[in-house]
C-alpha cells in the first residue's frame, strides 16, 4: 500500500492535517475567484487535472465531508449576492464553491490525480516533520521562571525570596546535612566493628565445636578398642 493512502482510506487522518492548506500550493498555483476565497467545481478539476465526472462523484460519496471543509451549493438570493460581490458571470441556477479547505480535503480523496498524490505527500511529510519537532522541543528543558521587570516591585520581592532561600540553605540545610553526614560515617564504623566482632565470635563458636567433635570421636576410638559394650558407647553417643 502507497504511503499516501492512509490519507485516502482514514477520515481521522484528514480531520488531522485539514488545516495545512498550504500543501495545495507547493504542488501548484490554485486559482482562486476574484473573491480570494472560493473556487468553482471546474476550477477544483482544473488543478487536478481530471473531469468535471470525477469531481462531481467525489462529492456525492463524501458530501458531509467535504461540507464540514468549506464546500456550499448557493441558489437563488445567495447566488445573486455572490455573483455580484465577486464579479463572477454565470447563468446558472445554483452554483457549487470550493473554498481551500474543501480542495485540500478533494486532494485527499481523489485517487487518480498524480496531482492529489503530490498534494497528499507533501502533507505526510509536514506532519511528520511537525511530530518530530514536538518530540525534540519536549526533550528540551523548560524555564518556569517568571520572568519580572527589572525594577518592578515583583522582581524585588523575587530577589528578596531568592536571598532568604539561599541563606537558609547555607546556614541551615546544608550544616545539618554535613552532620548527617559523619554521624552515618560514625554508624558505619561502629557497624564495621560489630560485624568483626560476630566473625570472630562465630570462629571461637565453629572451633569449640569441632574440637568437641573430636574430642568425642577419640572417646569412642578408645572405648572400642578397650571392648565397651553397647549401653556405654551409647552413653558416649548421646
Amino acid at each position: 500500500m502507497a504511503v499516501d493512502a492512509v490519507l485516502l482510506e482514514s477520515p481521522t487522518m484528514r480531520a488531522t492535517v485539514a488545516d495545512r492548506v498550504e500543501a495545495l500550493d507547493r504542488v501548484r498555483a490554485l486559482e482562486l475567484l476574484p473573491d480570494g476565497v472560493h473556487v468553482t467545481t471546474e476550477g477544483v478539476a482544473a488543478y487536478f487535472g481530471v473531469s468535471l465526472k470525477a469531481i462531481y462523484s467525489l462529492v456525492v460519496d463524501h458530501r458531509s465531508e467535504l461540507a464540514a471543509n468549506g464546500y456550499v451549493v448557493v441558489a437563488g438570493a445567495r447566488l445573486a449576492s455572490f455573483k455580484e460581490v465577486s464579479g463572477i458571470r454565470s447563468r446558472a441556477r445554483s452554483l457549487a464553491l470550493f473554498t481551500r479547505r474543501a480542495v485540500l480535503n478533494v486532494a485527499m480523496l481523489l485517487r487518480d490525480s498524480e496531482t492529489a498524490r503530490q498534494v497528499r505527500c507533501h502533507l505526510l511529510d509536514a506532519e511528520q516533520a511537525a511530530r518530530r519537532t514536538a518530540v525534540e522541543n519536549a526533550a528540551l528543558p523548560v524555564d518556569n521562571a517568571p520572568r519580572w521587570p527589572e525594577g518592578s516591585l515583583q522582581a524585588a520581592v523575587a530577589g528578596v525570596a531568592e536571598h532568604v532561600v539561599r541563606d537558609v540553605v547555607g546556614t541551615a540545610v546544608v550544616p545539618l546535612l554535613n552532620a548527617l553526614a559523619v554521624e552515618v560515617g560514625r554508624n558505619s564504623s561502629k557497624i564495621d566493628a560489630m560485624a568483626d566482632r560476630v566473625d570472630r565470635l562465630e570462629r571461637v563458636v565453629l572451633d569449640d565445636g569441632e574440637r568437641a567433635v573430636a574430642r568425642r570421636r577419640r572417646l569412642l576410638l578408645q572405648a572400642v578398642e578397650e571392648g565397651a559394650d553397647g549401653d556405654e558407647l551409647a552413653v558416649l553417643l548421646s
